[in-house]
């Protein structure tokens, strides 16, 4: 398992310093310059050289690369335009909000999805089976932000059954520990804060996970459909086994290994779609900062999200890896 990880950790390497390069090349690509990019298209001449000065643009590409690399691993990626405060800083403050809410919502994906799944595969052809498959194709086509603006509308506006905005009510004093709202609010007994941010979370999370349940629940139904059918599944069945050993252990623990790669690769993916969600429901994590950045022409922070998604889905893609080796051990790299 140990050579698993450190041969992995090995092979991210290239991959991290290839989108560096991308990044780098896109930024130096920028109209105008990077310069023009910040200051926008009335910046004087001189106040452009007098950017270039301070970023270094005015020195030679390979190093201006080489200067670029080393603050990344100095995890220096530069001052946001908006703030003025260090993109790393704005970043590790929002970030717990947006991993808050991506739980939340790939928890409900997985509880609700592979479940369905899996009835859906066992009734083919019945009411269960065909409710499934056109609700999973309803939820792949509805965009993320247009489902959050319904559930907004209906259930905030119309019904006033949850917030229509924040990760707290105004008037709640709740104690920050790890950023993590409701982590927070059990960890120092402020359980009326936990209950709270909870509340807060349900909506938006629901509307980001639609995506995510609704190809959990197809790929899940077309797994355990080709299970089904294996030879072992049959013999195992004629040998008199219980149906829940041949359900369990047969079927399900092998029809889970496509879905667990469909489930890191969303779980990578709501970090994207949380930029639309959170700016619906005005969530103050990284998405909505995003989406703010977009609008502000705030290079840096684009860049550094640019990289930390990237980083998200490089240790994701490993403990998928990992997860495949723990359910069955013949996919175990050696």
């Amino acid at each position: 398992m140990l050579r698993l990880v450190v041969r992995r950790l090995l092979q991210l390497i290239p991959t991290l310093l290839g989108l560096s390069v991308l990044l780098f090349l896109w930024l130096n690509r920028l109209p105008g310059g990077p310069a023009s990019a910040i200051l926008g298209e009335r910046a004087t001449e001189a106040e452009v050289a007098r950017i270039n000065r301070a970023l270094g643009l005015d020195q030679p590409v390979y190093v201006q690369y080489w200067r670029f690399i080393k603050r990344v691993c100095e995890l220096d990626l530069g001052t946001s335009v908006q703030t003025g405060q260090p993109v790393w800083d704005e970043f590790t403050t929002r970030f717990p909000a947006t991993v808050e809410l991506s739980i939340v919502a790939i928890l409900i994906a997985i509880v609700v999805g592979i479940p369905l799944g899996y009835l859906a595969a066992r009734r083919r052809g019945g009411w269960t089976d065909v409710a499934a498959v056109s609700g999973s194709l309803i939820g792949i086509c509805i965009p993320v932000f247009f489902l959050a603006l319904i559930l907004k509308s209906i259930f905030s506006i119309k019904l006033g059954m949850f917030p229509t905005y924040g990760r707290l009510d105004d008037g709640m004093d709740a104690t920050t520990v790890t950023g993590f709202a409701v982590l927070d609010g059990l960890l120092t007994g402020e359980f009326d804060a936990a209950v709270d941010a909870l509340h807060h979370l349900i909506l938006p999370a629901v509307a980001l996970a639609s995506i995510p349940l609704a190809v959990i629940v197809r790929m899940t139904r077309a797994s355990v459909l080709e299970v089904l059918g294996e030879d072992y599944v049959r013999t195992a069945e004629s040998k008199g086994l219980e149906k829940k050993v041949v359900r369990g252990r047969h079927v399900l623990r092998n029809a889970l290994l496509p879905v667990i790669t469909a489930v890191g690769l969303l779980t990578g993916s709501l970090l994207s779609g949380a930029v639309l969600t959170e700016s619906v429901f005005s969530f103050n994590g990284i998405g909505n900062f995003i989406r703010t950045s977009i609008d502000a022409r705030d290079y840096p922070v684009l860049v550094g999200f640019i990289l930390f998604i990237a980083m998200v889905y490089v240790l994701i893609n490993l403990l998928v890896d990992l997860a495949y080796s723990i359910i069955d051990p013949r996919v175990r790299v050696h």
